[in-house]
């Protein structure tokens, strides 16, 4: 383990601690202190597994993560507020709402952008870890390969996906949020040859797809496992069993953070093929 790896297991473990202490301060930045210390972490345990991280021989790559990860994030945050955004007064109808934000505008903006650039580094890392470890043996199955007319299926129903819930507004459409992109963007970036999983799938590499499916999954529960407890926090207002929750999140919503982590690796990759392009 990294120097850096412990000095974010620390973080995690003090600011649990001052939470729980009753610093309110923590208690409002707890969201972006403990998922820094969790980048740290992770990195230092994917730099000892594979000799290399973001933060030891990847930083140039970090940057453009933490850009897209913010980037992409508050693209979902227009998503959320169709109300607000085309010009009404009706917020009821977000899908999430946040709760005890900072009251000075500037500090507020720092909160937002500091906790969303946190997203896409967390999931990578963690898939990155999955990948070096449990899931090293996926790297020879049976190979699969999506026929062409697969990829403009799913090019059409993922450019349905992203612009219906711009259109619509309706809480039943927000599945459709985190799975448009992954469904739109995949095949293009597998015909434009950047990064994707669809390529290592032909040849029965299915590593990165199951490290994303997995790590969504671990990132998903740890957000409403610590969002729980933190005083500035988010809860949800959706159709789908909204009664039956784990921490905050309905428990049908954790199905959507597998496919989520495939929409930021997705995501992230067209990004970064348009700029080296």
């Amino acid at each position: 383990m990294t120097a850096h790896g412990w000095v974010g297991l620390l973080a995690i473990a003090a600011a649990e601690a001052l939470l729980f202490a009753g610093n309110r301060w923590v208690g409002e930045w707890f969201t972006a202190l403990v998922w820094t210390g969790y980048i740290l972490f992770m990195d230092g345990l994917v730099h000892a597994w594979t000799g290399q991280s973001y933060l030891t021989t990847r930083r140039r790559e970090l940057a453009g993560v933490i850009a897209a990860s913010i980037g992409c994030w508050w693209l979902f945050e227009l998503y959320n507020a169709p109300r607000f955004w085309r010009g009404g007064a009706d917020l009821q109808g977000l899908w999430w709402q946040y709760h005890n934000l900072e009251p000075n505008f500037l500090l507020r903006l720092v909160g937002y952008t500091w906790a969303f650039a946190t997203i896409f580094p967390a999931l990578f890392l963690t898939a990155e870890a999955l990948k070096a470890s449990v899931l090293a043996d996926f790297a020879r199955r049976r190979p699969l390969r999506l026929p062409g007319w697969g990829h403009a299926a799913s090019m059409i129903l993922g450019g349905v996906a992203v612009v219906l819930p711009l259109l619509v507004v309706s809480r039943w459409l927000v599945p459709l949020v985190w799975v448009g992109y992954a469904l739109l963007l995949e095949p293009v970036n597998y015909r434009r040859g950047a990064p994707a999983w669809l390529r290592e799938v032909e040849t029965g590499d299915y590593r990165t797809l199951a490290a994303l499916l997995g790590s969504g999954l671990i990132c998903g529960v740890l957000w409403e496992f610590w969002n729980y407890w933190a005083l500035t926090k988010w809860t949800y207002t959706v159709p789908y069993a909204g009664d039956l929750t784990l921490f905050e999140m309905p428990i049908l919503g954790y199905l959507g953070f597998p496919p989520f982590a495939l929409e930021a690796f997705a995501m992230y990759n067209f990004l970064r093929s348009l700029v080296k392009s």
